[in-house]
C-alpha cells in the first residue's frame, strides 16, 4: 500500500479494496520503522491518525465521501493545529500549543485527509539543509546510508514523503523551500501564485514570500492536494479569490492546440554553473518538449541574477519584523533577567538558533534609518524589474523552464558557509519575487543514482498550465520513486 500514489490510493478506498484505516496502519508502522533514522517527523498524532482514519471509513460505508478522504498526510510544522504542538523547529516555541487551526490544515480536515504527525524543517524556514531545525535534520531516503540532506526549508516533507512515511504532505515556499528539497528527493513541488493559498496561521517567515504549497511523488498527487489547499480566505489580506479547481484528470497542452506551446529558456542561466548530469537530463528533457510539439524561445530576464541579493535583504526584513513577537512575554520560552529588558534579551538569546539570529541581525540592519534607502528599498527596486522581466518574458512564451538545483542531494556534514548555502538557492528565489507559480518535477537520474528537478514556472494564476507541463516532463523522465524501490519494504 506504501507504494500507492494518493490518485490510486482513492481508487482503491472508493472501490473497498482497502480501507483508510488498513492505510493508515501501514503508514504508522512505516513510521515506527524508518522514522527514527529519518527524523522527519518533530510531532507524531498516531491517535488522532487513526481517529480521523475511522471517521473516513464511516464516510466511504454512507458514500458520503470528501476529496482526499483517508489520505494519510504530514503537515509541514509551521501551520498551526488546534491542539497539536507546533514549533516552527525552534526552541522558543517548542512548548506552544495553538487553540487555532490554520486556514490549510482546516481546509485538509475539511478534505477529509489523515493527519500522521508535524513534519521537520529548518527553523521558522529560515535555511536550506534543514539543519537549523531545533529537533536535529531530516534525512534524505535515497541512499540512507549516505546521510543526505532532504532540503530545506520543508525537508521534513520531503524526506516523509519520498521514504513513505505520508503519502503527500504540506511545505512553504519562501525562496525554494517546497522545489529545492522535491528536486532533490525525486518528489514534485509545487508553489503556487502568491494568495492562492491562504497564509493565516502559518507562522511567518517573511510575509510578502511565504507561499503554502502541496508535495506529492506525482503532479497529479500535487494537483489534488493543491485543489484543497487553494481558495479565498478573509482572514489573509493578500488571499485571493482566483481559487484552483482540478478534477482528477491533469489535459495534455503539448498536443491539443492548433498553436505550439511556446516554452522558453533563461538566456541569462544557461551560463550559470551546474553539474554535468543537471545539463545533460535538461537539455533531454529541452528535446523532449520538443519533440512532442513544443516550440523552444529564449528569453530574458536580465536581473535574474540580482534576485538572490535582493532576495536576502528582503526576506531578513521581514523576517526582523515578523519575529519580533517572540519575547517570553505571552507565550514560549521565557528565560528570567533582571528587567523587562534583560528578560528580552535572554529569551531570544537562548530561544533562537544562530541563523535566525543571522538574519534577524541583518533584518535590522537593513531597516535601520542609515540603510533602509540605500538597501531595502534598492532591493525591492531589484524585485520590481524582476516581477516586469517575467511579464515581458511571458509575452513572447507562455511558459518558461530552467534547473531546480546545481546538483544532487549534498551530505549533511557537508561544511559550506552561509553565503554557499544561500547560493543553493539561485534558481528559486527569482519566483517567489514575482509571485508567479513554478513547480518543481523529477526530470531524471543522476550517474551516481540520485535524482533531480528541472522547474516549470508560469503566469501568475496560470497554475494549471504550469502543473499540465510539468506533467508532460514526468511521462518524458518516468523517474521511479516508489518508497519501496527507495528504501526497501
Amino acid at each position: 500500500m506504501i507504494d500507492l500514489t494518493i490518485k490510486e490510493a482513492l481508487e482503491q478506498l472508493k472501490s473497498r479494496k482497502i480501507s483508510a484505516t488498513e492505510l493508515t496502519k501501514a503508514y504508522l508502522d512505516r513510521i515506527d520503522k524508518y522514522g527514527k533514522d529519518l527524523n522527519c517527523y518533530i510531532t507524531l498524532t498516531p491517535e488522532r491518525a487513526l481517529q480521523d482514519a475511522q471517521e473516513s471509513d464511516k464516510r466511504y460505508a454512507s458514500g458520503e465521501t470528501l476529496k482526499l478522504d483517508g489520505m494519510p498526510i504530514g503537515m509541514k510544522d509551521l501551520f498551526a493545529t488546534r491542539g497539536i504542538k507546533t514549533t516552527a523547529a525552534s526552541h522558543i516555541i517548542d512548548n506552544f500549543i495553538p487553540e487555532y487551526e490554520s486556514t490549510v490544515s482546516q481546509k485538509f480536515i475539511d478534505a477529509g485527509t489523515v493527519l500522521l504527525g508535524k513534519t521537520n524543517l529548518d527553523e521558522f524556514a529560515m535555511g536550506t539543509f534543514s539543519k537549523t531545525s531545533y529537533f536535529g535534520a531530516p534525512v534524505n531516503p535515497w541512499q540512507l546510508e549516505k546521510r543526505l540532506t532532504a532540503g530545506g526549508s520543508s525537508g521534513g516533507t520531503t524526506s516523509a514523503v519520498a521514504s513513505g512515511l505520508a503519502i503527500g504532505g504540506t511545505g512553504t515556499d519562501t525562496g525554494g523551500s517546497i522545489r529545492f528539497p522535491c528536486a532533490i528527493t525525486g518528489l514534485v513541488g509545487m508553489k503556487p501564485t502568491y494568495g492562492l493559498c491562504s497564509r493565516w496561521g502559518c507562522i511567518a517567515f517573511a510575509s510578502s514570500l511565504d507561499t503554502p504549497g502541496p508535495i506529492a511523488r506525482t503532479v497529479e498527487d500535487a494537483a489534488l492536494l493543491l485543489s484543497a489547499m487553494a481558495g479565498y480566505d478573509s482572514k489573509d489580506s493578500t488571499s485571493s479569490d482566483k481559487g484552483f479547481y482540478f478534477n482528477g484528470d491533469l489535459q495534455p497542452i503539448l498536443t491539443r492546440s492548433e498553436k505550439p506551446i511556446r516554452v522558453g529558456v533563461i538566456k541569462e542561466l544557461m551560463d550559470v554553473k551546474i553539474s554535468e548530469d543537471m545539463k545533460q537530463l535538461f537539455q533531454q528533457r529541452i528535446a523532449d518538449l520538443k519533440s512532442g510539439g513544443a516550440e523552444i524561445v529564449e528569453v530574458s530576464i536580465p536581473n535574474i541574477l540580482d534576485a538572490l541579493a535582493a532576495y536576502y535583504i528582503i526576506a531578513p526584513a521581514e523576517a526582523s519584523s515578523n519575529l519580533a513577537r517572540y519575547d517570553g512575554m505571552r507565550y514560549g520560552l521565557r528565560v528570567e533577567g533582571s528587567d523587562i529588558y534583560d528578560t528580552f534579551k535572554k529569551t531570544r538569546a537562548a530561544g533562537f538558533g544562530d541563523e535566525v539570529k543571522r538574519r534577524m541581525i541583518i533584518g535590522t540592519a537593513v531597516l535601520s534609518s542609515e540603510s533602509y534607502e540605500v538597501y531595502f528599498m534598492q532591493a525591492a527596486r531589484v524585485r520590481r524589474m524582476i516581477a516586469d522581466s517575467f511579464n515581458k518574458a511571458f509575452t513572447m512564451c507562455d511558459l518558461i523552464v530552467c534547473p531546480s538545483s546545481a546538483g544532487t542531494a549534498l551530505p549533511l556534514d557537508s561544511d559550506l558557509t552561509p553565503l554557499e548555502y544561500y547560493a543553493l538557492d539561485m534558481f528559486t528565489v527569482a519566483m517567489n519575487l514575482a509571485g508567479i507559480p513554478a513547480c518543481s518535477v523529477p526530470c531524471g537520474l543522476a550517474g551516481n543514482g540520485l535524482p533531480l528537478g528541472m522547474q516549470v514556472v508560469g503566469k501568475r494564476f496560470d497554475d494549471m498550465r504550469v502543473l499540465q507541463l510539468a506533467k508532460h516532463i514526468e511521462d518524458f523522465s518516468k523517474v521511479d520513486n516508489r518508497p519501496t524501490k527507495i528504501m526497501g519494504k
